[in-house]
C-alpha cells in the first residue's frame, strides 16, 4: 500500500514537469473570448505566451499542480491498487471500477487545485511583466477566493470535476491494463520502457477523449468571474450559452494542446510508477529471499497486475 502511494507521488511530479506548458495553453484556448480571441490556435498560443510573457509564462500556476498533483497521483494509484485488491480479481471491469473509484475520491483535492491553477494561468494574460498581481501564488489565490466566496467558492466546478474524473480514470487504468497485456510488458523484456511509455501515453489520450467536453465546461465555470462579471449560473447554463454562442466546436476547444500534453505526461507518469514499483518490489523480494535463506521468488510482477 505504501509503495502504491509513493510510486504515484514520484510519477505525479514527473508528469507535472513535462506537461504544465501544454496545460497552460489548453486553459487559455478554452476560456478566451470568442468575439476577441487572443490566439488563433495551439501553436500561435505557445508562440504568443513565450513572446509576450517569456517561457516562464508557460509555467504560470505550476505551484498548485506540483503540490496537488503529486499528492493526487499518490492518492489515485494508492486507491486504485487497494480497490483492485479488494475486488479480488484483476479483470478489465475491475480495472475500470478501481480507476473510477480513485478518480472520484481525488476530486476533493483536484477541484480546488485546478481552480487555483486556472486563475493563476489567466493572470496577466499577454503581459511580459505583470503590472498588478491579484494572486501571489496558488495558496494565496485559494485563501483570497475563500475569504470572498467561502467554501463554495474554492469548490467551484466540483460537480463537473466529478463528472470528468470518475469515468476518465476508469478508462485510464482500463486502457493501460489492456495495452500492457497486449504488448507483453514483462520485466525481462529489453523493450519494456518504450512499451510502458506507449501504453501510458495512449491511456492518457483515451482518458481525455472520453470526457473532454466536460473539461471545457469545468474550465469555463472555474474561470467565470475573473473579469468581474459572472456569466454562468451553473453547468447546464454554461453548456447552453457556450453552444449557442460558438456551436459544437466549443466542446473541443483546446483539444489539440491537451492531446499533445496527454501523451508525454501520462507516458512519463505511468512508466515512472511502473518502473519504481518493479524496482522496489524486486529489492523487497531479494531481501526476503536473503533473510529466509531461500532463493527469491519471481522478482517482478507484470506491470498490469499492479
Amino acid at each position: 500500500m505504501a509503495l502504491d502511494f509513493l510510486a504515484g507521488c514520484v510519477g505525479g511530479a514527473a508528469g507535472v514537469l513535462v506537461g504544465h506548458p501544454f496545460d497552460t495553453v489548453k486553459v487559455r484556448l478554452q476560456v478566451q473570448n470568442v468575439e476577441r480571441p487572443l490566439y488563433r490556435g495551439t501553436l500561435h498560443c505557445f508562440q504568443s505566451i513565450i513572446k509576450q510573457e517569456s517561457a516562464l509564462g508557460l509555467y504560470k500556476g505550476i505551484g498548485s499542480p506540483m503540490m496537488g498533483l503529486t499528492f493526487i497521483n499518490a492518492l489515485v494509484f494508492g486507491v486504485q491498487g487497494n480497490t483492485l485488491r479488494a475486488l479480488g480479481k484483476d479483470t478489465p471491469l475491475n480495472q475500470f471500477l478501481a480507476g473510477s473509484a480513485a478518480g472520484a475520491i481525488q476530486c476533493v483535492i483536484c477541484c480546488p487545485m485546478e481552480l487555483a491553477k486556472t486563475r493563476m494561468q489567466l493572470q496577466g494574460t499577454g503581459e511580459y511583466k505583470l503590472k498588478s498581481k491579484n494572486y501571489k501564488n496558488s495558496l494565496d489565490c485559494l485563501v483570497k477566493i475563500y475569504r470572498k466566496e467561502g467554501v463554495k467558492g474554492i469548490n467551484r466546478g466540483m460537480v463537473s470535476t466529478f463528472m470528468r474524473e470518475t469515468p476518465s480514470f476508469g478508462f485510464y487504468f482500463l486502457t493501460y491494463d489492456c495495452l500492457t497485456r497486449y504488448l507483453g510488458c514483462e520485466a525481462e523484456d529489453s523493450y519494456i520502457i518504450p512499451k510502458l511509455l506507449l501504453a501510458g501515453g495512449m491511456s492518457g489520450i483515451v482518458s481525455w477523449l472520453s470526457t473532454y467536453p466536460v473539461d471545457v465546461i469545468k474550465s469555463r465555470l472555474q474561470a467565470d468571474g475573473v473579469g468581474g462579471v459572472m456569466r454562468y449560473q451553473g453547468i447546464l447554463d454554461c453548456v447552453r450559452k457556450s453552444y449557442h454562442e460558438e456551436g459544437l466546436r466549443v466542446f473541443s476547444r483546446g483539444l489539440t494542446s491537451t492531446l499533445l500534453r496527454a501523451f508525454p505526461v501520462n507516458a512519463a507518469t505511468f512508466a515512472t510508477v511502473t518502473v519504481f514499483l518493479m524496482y522496489m518490489r524486486s529489492e523487497d523480494n531479494q531481501i526476503r529471499g536473503d533473510l529466509s535463506g531461500c532463493e527469491a521468488g519471481p522478482a517482478i510482477q507484470q506491470p498490469s497486475s499492479f
